[in-house]
C-alpha cells in the first residue's frame, strides 16, 4: 500500500476499482449492527440528504488573506459632520447640557463647538435654529434662538437632565471684522481589532481495518464521482472541518472582559477569549432588523424603513441578501404584490431582466429606490443540524463594498471586501488549512500506535469592516 501523503489534499474517487492512497474508506465507519463478520456490501451509497455541506458563504462575499501577527487591527473613518443626541435644555436661558456616553465624554462633545456656530435643535416634532453664544468647557453651551425669545417650543427641562433632544451643526455666522473664529477639530478615527482562533480536528482509522479492501461508489459534495476504498470517513471528516472553519467565523463571540473565563470555568488563563464573528460584529456595530414580516400589510413600508437606515450609513448601492427560507419567501411575496413579471413575481432587473442569468448564479435580484439587491438562500440557516435547528437568525445583508488599504506584505495598496478572513502564515508556516498524517499504519511510522491519524488545523479570524452597513435579520 502506498504512503498516504496525498491525504493532505483530500480524497478523490477513482472511476475504476483501483486501490490508491487517495480513495481509502474506513470499514469501521460503516454500521454492520455489531456483527464481526464481513458482509456483502451494496456498492452504491444512497444520497438521502443531498448536498450536506453548509460552507461557501465567505467564498461568495469575501476573500482570504495571510497575516503574521497575533491580532489584526484596522481603522475606520469617523463621521464628517457632528451630531448629538440625549441633550438637556433650559428653555428660558438656552443652556444645552450634554450627556456623557460610553464612547465620548462631555468635554470631547463640547470641544467641537465655538462661538458663532449655527445649529438645529429638535425634540422630534418641533425644532429651532440657533447660534452658539458661549461655550462652557466640559459642561454646556448657550444658544441664541433665531426665532422666538426662548426655546419653550421644544421643551424646558432642568439643567443636566436628559430630555432626548437632538442637535447638529449646519454652519456659522460672524460679525464684520470678527477676530479668530471656529475650532480645530481632529478627525475621528475608530480602531477595531480581532484575534485569530485555532481550530483543530482529526480522523483516526485502525490499521486492521485498512487491511480489508472493499469498495463504495460515491458522489462527493464537490460533484466528483467514482469509487473509494474504505477511507470515505476521512473525506467527510475533512468536509465537516472545512464547514466549521466558516461556521466559526460566523458564530464566534468574544469572551466578556468583565467575566474572565478560566480553563475550569471555560477559559482565559490559556487565552481562550474567543473572537468577534459575523453575527456578533453586526449586533455590536451594525443594523439589526426585527420588524414585521415583509409580506404583511405594511411589508413594503417596513422594507423602505430599512432603506432609510441604509441612507444614514454608507449608502452602498449593491447589497447581497443571504436568507433562510421563510425570510426569502417573504421578500418574494412582497415583490409579487408589486410586480407580476417572472416566476412568483420576482424581478431580475439587476441581471438585465434575464431570468436564466440570475438563476444560474443562484440569485434573484431586484431594485428598490437607489439600491440593487441580490437575494439567495443560505443553507447554513436552513440545515437542521446548524442554524435551522434553533433559528433566531433569519438572514444577513452584506454590502458589496471594498476598502482600499496598504498591505505591508505586498508593499502596495490593495482593495479588500468589507468582509474577509485573515489566516496566520509566513514563508515557513502556512496555517490556512494544515493537514498531516501520523501513526504506524499506511506507510507512516511516527508513533507506536497501530492506527493512522489524519490531523487538521487552521488559525484564522474574520474582519468585518464598515459593519454599520451590514444588516442582521432576527
Amino acid at each position: 500500500m502506498a504512503t498516504l501523503t496525498s491525504l493532505t489534499g483530500g480524497l478523490t474517487p477513482r472511476p475504476v476499482k483501483q486501490a490508491t492512497g487517495e480513495n481509502y474508506l474506513a470499514l469501521s465507519s460503516m454500521n454492520f449492527d455489531g456483527s464481526t463478520e464481513l458482509p456483502e456490501v451494496l456498492e452504491q451509497e444512497v444520497e438521502r440528504f443531498g448536498k450536506r455541506t453548509v460552507g461557501g458563504f465567505l467564498r461568495m462575499v469575501g476573500a482570504e488573506m495571510p497575516m503574521a501577527s497575533d491580532r489584526v487591527v484596522w481603522s475606520e473613518q469617523g463621521r464628517l459632520h457632528m451630531a448629538f443626541e440625549d441633550l438637556g435644555l433650559v428653555a428660558s436661558t438656552g443652556v444645552v447640557t450634554f450627556t456623557a456616553t460610553a464612547t465620548s465624554t462631555v468635554k470631547a462633545q463640547t470641544d467641537v463647538f465655538a462661538e458663532g456656530m449655527t445649529v438645529v435643535i429638535s425634540n422630534g416634532t418641533a425644532e429651532a435654529k440657533a447660534r452658539v453664544k458661549t461655550v462652557t468647557s466640559g459642561t454646556s453651551i448657550t444658544l441664541d434662538n433665531y426665532g422666538a425669545a426662548d426655546f419653550s417650543a421644544i421643551g424646558d427641562v432642568s439643567a443636566g437632565s436628559n430630555s432626548g433632544l437632538k442637535m447638529f451643526i449646519f454652519g456659522s455666522e460672524y460679525a464684520k471684522g470678527a477676530g479668530e473664529s471656529g475650532v480645530s477639530v481632529e478627525p475621528i478615527v475608530t480602531t477595531f481589532n480581532n484575534k485569530p482562533i485555532i481550530l483543530r480536528d482529526k480522523y483516526v482509522v485502525d490499521a486492521s481495518d485498512m487491511a480489508q479492501i472493499g469498495w463504495i461508489e460515491v458522489t462527493t459534495e464537490a460533484g466528483a464521482s467514482g469509487y473509494l476504498w474504505y477511507m470515505k470517513a476521512e473525506s467527510e471528516a475533512r468536509l465537516r472541518f472545512e464547514d466549521q472553519l466558516e461556521m466559526a467565523m460566523v458564530e464566534a463571540e468574544k469572551a466578556v472582559a468583565a467575566s474572565p473565563l478560566t480553563p475550569d470555568n471555560f477559559p482565559t488563563a490559556q487565552n481562550f477569549d474567543g473572537m468577534e464573528g459575523l453575527f456578533a460584529a453586526i449586533e455590536g456595530r451594525g443594523i439589526q432588523y426585527s420588524g414585521t414580516d415583509f409580506d404583511g400589510a405594511g411589508g413594503l413600508s417596513e422594507f423602505d424603513d430599512l432603506l432609510a437606515e441604509l441612507d444614514k450609513q454608507g449608502s452602498i448601492e449593491e447589497n447581497m441578501l443571504f436568507l433562510d427560507r421563510q425570510k426569502s419567501l417573504e421578500i418574494d411575496n412582497m415583490l409579487a404584490a408589486q410586480n407580476s413579471y417572472g416566476a412568483g413575481g420576482t424581478s431580475y432587473g439587476v441581471f438585465n431582466n434575464e431570468e436564466d442569468m440570475a438563476l444560474n448564479l443562484g440569485f434573484s435580484g431586484f431594485r428598490r429606490g437607489s439600491y440593487d439587491f441580490y437575494k439567495t438562500d443560505w443553507k447554513y440557516l436552513n440545515d437542521s443540524t446548524t442554524r435551522g435547528l434553533i433559528g433566531g437568525i433569519e438572514g444577513v445583508l452584506v454590502p458589496a463594498g471594498t476598502s482600499s488599504v496598504y498591505d505591508e506584505q505586498l508593499g502596495q495598496n490593495i482593495s479588500r471586501p468589507f468582509l474577509h478572513v485573515r489566516y496566520r502564515a509566513n514563508a515557513q508556516e502556512d496555517r490556512r488549512m494544515k493537514s498531516w498524517v501520523t501513526g504506524s499504519a499506511g506507510g507512516n511510522y511516527t508513533s507506536a500506535e497501530d492506527v493512522m491519524k489524519v490531523h487538521y488545523l487552521s488559525e484564522r479570524t474574520l474582519c468585518v469592516q464598515a459593519a454599520n452597513n451590514f444588516v442582521l435579520f432576527k
